[in-house]
């Protein structure tokens, strides 16, 4: 009988190790699939920003983003991911998870030496954290792309890519650290929730690029000199709203990177989770973010009629719910996202009334409307479990807004001083000879059209 008895134990015992191997393989294949889904995102910003640049400077916008993003994943190799789990709990690095110093906690988990560099590299017995970290790293590619489009037509490589540096390998990892991570400061104290990541990606980076923009000052021939401004539209429309399409199907790799998926490795099993362990599902992506993408396409459609502004209020749709995506129930996602998608283009007007060129409206899309997303869910969803467990904080007003606040301060300073310092190097905006001549002809060795922009043929007489 104790034979037996023991027999099972160890069929038990096997089954277990069995259910949970699988778990962890699923877990690891679903964040390796989120990793290219989001590379989509990258290409869409390519074509976007390239369609809306005039074919002078076609290609030198298409190289920042490329350079962007092949820059940004060795920063936030080397140093980002060690921010992530080394500062949650503010600047200072004294008091980390479960009492351990967040210097030990993330030397232990993060930095790609020593004792622990099995976990950033090649390690059979780690299935889990390299396609976390890609799927993070690709996070932090995401937010130099969103400041790319704002800074088109004027600003010097290499100084783009300082700026992508800082912003995807630093500032907005700083931010996920205190808001999207269940140590967090923010969520700790303020019952912030944010799991589309609405504040600490969108929102920082839009800041970001506000701060930048102030030191960088508009295009040439953007404003008169009485302050009323001029259209400068792109040289290819159906390629920016083709590259906006883009973004909208690589969104769908983002948000499901945003969910935690169970295994070996993670506490609550074979279930999905939020990066809060709050449950949720794929299902709620799928009703939520084609009701959002459709409602922000009809806000934008009725106010303008314009198929750029109808793209990007497919993207702002997602952006103004995406704070509470594992949440809402689709119809009210339907009825915000049209209000962000009117919202807009009048919104973006205000900002050029101040005299910024956002030439492709990112503060606005990202910044504003991911604002406006993370304190309209502190209305909506007040007392919600910010976090798994007893006795944990709850959504509130208060907290959401003070929550994107800080996202708001921390993109806007970060981006406002790293660009004055770059201007005050003479490395921040391109000589106005450059600027004038387009950029492709002194910076890339290489013609967008060498054969000359096609153009309709005259009518026949």
């Amino acid at each position: 009988m104790e034979e037996q008895f023991a027999d099972l134990l160890a069929q038990l015992a096997a089954i277990e190790t069995k259910g949970n191997l699988t778990n962890t393989m699923f877990a690891e294949f679903y964040y390796y699939l989120s990793i290219p889904l989001m590379i989509i995102i990258h290409a869409g910003f390519l074509a976007y920003e390239m369609g809306a640049s005039r074919a002078k400077n076609a290609l030198t916008s298409g190289v920042k983003n490329i350079l962007a993003f092949a820059f940004v994943i060795p920063a936030f190799y080397f140093f980002g991911w060690w921010v992530y789990w080394g500062f949650p709990t503010g600047l200072s690095l004294s008091a980390g998870p479960n009492g351990i110093s967040g210097a030990v906690y993330a030397n232990a988990i993060a930095w790609p030496w020593g004792e622990s560099a099995s976990y950033m590299g090649p390690n059979i017995e780690d299935q889990i954290d390299g396609v976390f970290w890609g799927a993070f790293a690709l996070f932090g590619a995401t937010t130099a792309s969103i400041m790319s489009g704002a800074l088109i037509e004027r600003i010097q490589t290499v100084g783009f890519v300082i700026l992508a540096i800082i912003l995807g390998g630093f500032t907005w990892t700083l931010a996920a650290a205190w808001g999207w991570h269940s140590d967090g400061w923010m969520v700790q104290s303020l019952g912030f929730h944010d799991f589309g990541a609405a504040g600490v990606v969108h929102v920082v980076a839009a800041f970001f690029a506000l701060g930048v923009l102030i030191n960088l000052g508009p295009r040439i021939g953007k404003f008169n000199a009485d302050g009323t401004a001029n259209d400068i539209p792109g040289h290819n429309m159906p390629f920016t709203v083709t590259g906006l399409m883009l973004i909208i199907v690589g969104f769908f790799g983002f948000l499901m990177a945003c969910m935690v998926v169970g295994g070996e490795a993670w506490s609550w099993g074979g279930n999905y989770a939020t990066i809060y362990g709050t449950p949720s599902n794929l299902g709620a992506l799928s009703f939520n973010v084609l009701m959002a993408v459709g409602g922000g396409i009809i806000g934008a459609w009725v106010v303008t009629k314009d198929p750029f502004w109808m793209m990007s209020g497919a993207l702002a749709g997602i952006i103004s719910v995406a704070s509470g995506l594992d949440v809402y129930w689709p119809s009210l996602v339907f009825i915000i996202a049209i209000g962000a998608g009117a919202l807009i283009k009048p919104a973006a007007a205000i900002v050029e009334k101040a005299g910024i060129d956002d030439a492709v409206g990112a503060v606005t899309v990202h910044g504003t409307i991911g604002f406006l997303g993370v304190v309209v869910f502190g209305i909506t969803a007040t007392g919600y479990p910010a976090l798994l467990g007893e006795g944990a904080p709850t959504v509130s007003f208060i907290g959401q807004l003070v929550g994107g606040l800080v996202c708001v301060a921390l993109g806007l300073s970060n981006g406002y001083v790293a660009s004055l310092a770059l201007k005050m190097l003479g490395m921040l905006r391109v000589p106005e000879a450059a600027e004038l001549a387009g950029l492709d002809t002194v910076k890339v060795p290489a013609q967008a059209y060498p054969e000359g922009i096609p153009v309709s043929a005259p009518p026949a007489e």
